[in-house]
């Protein structure tokens, strides 16, 4: 894979071999080379867990205390009175039948879905639209819900969902390079906050395996586990 003149500079002030704090880890961060665009904070959590036993697919939501920076576009499906009460909230579009046709014609602008009950039997007809696209709502998700005013407003203030892949890896923005540190670093210890309280009860061995934060077009920075383990 070809690499920028900058993304190996920017590697070559990191040293590969050290694990880091977390404030020190964002510090060198900040310090790199930047990019035109304002980059995405990036986490990638390795875990020790086997996806494939369904009490280690790890999966949970968490609200992230600055938010996440990022502009997200919210779709609710609902009918009568909910479809209101949803764009009064900031959802981007809600409705019912007319997006469902959407989805089914191809478009997928959008970065949450959520669901009222009622409509379910519905989008539950869009999984193999949805699924692969990680946007089908979930009750776990809080993405099913009647409340759909509080959903709405806890996904546009900076609420994320995070699920454990295939290889056991958790992939979360958490913010961007243009807030400050100080910022970065409490999104980070609460969204690893969330992570090591969903740790299985049945896990045997290391749950935590390594840690790195990284911005989207930069090197990853590994963090030491024993800062986050005592925050």
């Amino acid at each position: 894979m070809m690499r920028s003149k900058r993304y190996k500079e920017n590697s070559d002030k990191v040293d590969c071999l050290k694990e880091y704090s977390v404030s020190d880890a964002i510090s060198l961060l900040d310090s790199l080379s930047k990019a035109k665009l304002d980059e995405t904070v990036e986490l990638a959590v390795n875990l020790g867990v086997d996806p494939r036993h369904a009490d280690q697919a790890i999966r949970g939501t968490v609200s992230l205390p600055n938010g996440t920076g990022k502009d997200v576009r919210v779709l609710v499906f609902a009918k009568g009175d909910n479809v209101d009460i949803a764009e009064k909230a900031g959802a981007d579009y809600s409705g019912s039948d007319e997006f469902i046709a959407k989805f089914k014609s191809g478009w997928s602008d959008i970065d949450v879905v959520i669901a009222t009950p009622d409509m379910m039997a519905e989008v539950g007809k869009l999984g193999k639209v949805l699924g692969p696209k990680g946007l089908m709502p979930s009750p776990k998700a809080g993405t099913v819900t009647s409340d759909v005013e509080k959903a709405v407003k806890e996904i546009k203030a900076g609420k994320i969902e995070f699920r454990v892949d295939k290889n056991g890896i958790i992939h979360a923005g958490v913010g961007k390079l243009s807030f400050d540190n100080s910022k970065i670093e409490e999104n980070i210890r609460v969204f690893m906050g969330a992570i090591m309280s969903a740790k299985p009860n049945s896990l045997k061995g290391a749950y935590l395996k390594k840690l790195t934060v990284s911005s989207t077009m930069g090197p990853g920075i590994k963090i030491n586990q024993a800062d986050i383990a005592v925050s």
